[in-house]
């Protein structure tokens, strides 16, 4: 733990911050420096590990230790740092594209080895540093320089890829909700596991209103629900919407024409709802889920198994390397 209490500006360089104004990576590194104040960490403990995109610049703008590093391997770069040195609070800040498209191999086990990252997932739904390309998380039918009549790929899912690998802390949220974000970011710091914590952002440039039915000021409430585990899963502008269990799915139905006993309650530990909760879109009638919504402290973190393993089999053989060296049929050259 840090030896005296450190703010926000302590986690800041004096590096000019070079995003596009109004670029709701702003508001994401405000919240990824609330996480790691909570952390307690000393600044020469926390490392971050950064892909290719606009957002990968996190490093730069960063007081602490960082490593900006090639396109899609940020993952496996931090899974070998965590490993060599399980004293650091390792974040790894990626976007959609570099996360899903040319680092997904990395991306999806790191997941499913439960290695110990705060892994922070960037989502604006394009390619933005290489000018407005799309990525496997755009929408259907998005125009965008690579798909000028509409990309006809399925999009990508990633918080359902994390619940279906085995993830043990899937979150949500959105450059718009400041203290949401940063709420997510600390839990996830504080998790032992590999957490996945995606924040959807605009940009301004390239996608600019990407996510605009879930920040309208007026009606965006209709579109989204903040869980909160042991919470009734309720949501709407007035309060007037929730998620009720049909058969093997889930629907939203209005407050008034159900019975109160119906109502979804969320439970941070059901991982076959949180599968559910993480594919609903707003295109397809549901809201969009933010906050946690899966988190298991239950599986060992893949770091801590390996000095597991290396301790038991020390203990087992009970030999140094200079006798392992040494024994047997030795020659004198």
């Amino acid at each position: 733990m840090a030896d005296t209490q450190l703010t926000k500006k302590d986690f800041a360089s004096n590096a000019e911050v070079k995003w596009c104004p109004g670029c709701g990576d702003f508001a994401i590194m405000n919240a990824v420096r609330g996480g790691m104040v909570a952390a307690g960490k000393p600044r020469d403990e926390v490392a971050i590990v950064s892909g290719i995109g606009c957002s990968s610049r996190f490093p730069y703008y960063m007081e602490t230790y960082g490593f900006h590093t090639i396109h899609g391997r940020a993952a496996a770069i931090a899974s070998g740092l965590k490993v060599a040195n399980p004293k650091l609070d390792v974040w790894t800040i990626s976007g959609d594209g570099d996360s899903t498209a040319i680092g997904g191999n990395h991306f999806i086990h790191a997941i499913r080895r439960n290695v110990n990252l705060n892994y922070v997932m960037i989502n604006n739904k394009i390619y933005g540093l290489t000018k407005g390309q799309y990525s496997p998380c755009s929408d259907m039918g998005q125009i965008t320089k690579t798909s000028p009549y509409g990309v006809i790929d399925y999009p990508m899912t990633p918080l359902r890829v994390a619940v279906s690998l085995g993830g043990t802390f899937v979150a949500r949220s959105i450059d718009a909700q400041m203290k949401l974000s940063e709420e997510i970011c600390v839990r996830g710091g504080q998790h032992k596991g590999f957490s996945m914590l995606e924040i959807l952002a605009n940009c301004v440039i390239y996608n600019d209103g990407a996510h605009q039915q879930l920040t309208d000021k007026v009606t965006g409430a209709d579109f989204y629900i903040v869980l909160r585990d042991g919470e009734k899963m309720i949501f709407g502008t007035e309060g007037q919407l929730c998620l009720v269990q049909d058969g093997f799915k889930i629907k939203a139905a209005k407050v008034a024409d159900v019975a109160e006993a119906d109502i979804l309650v969320h439970d941070e530990k059901n991982v076959e709802v949180a599968a559910l909760l993480t594919e609903m879109r707003p295109d397809e009638g549901l809201p969009m889920a933010f906050g946690v919504i899966y988190a298991d402290d239950t599986k060992k973190a893949y770091d801590d198994m390996v000095y597991e393993q290396l301790e038991a089999v020390k203990a087992k053989r009970g030999r140094t390397l200079d006798q392992i060296m040494q024994e047997g049929h030795t020659w004198t050259v």
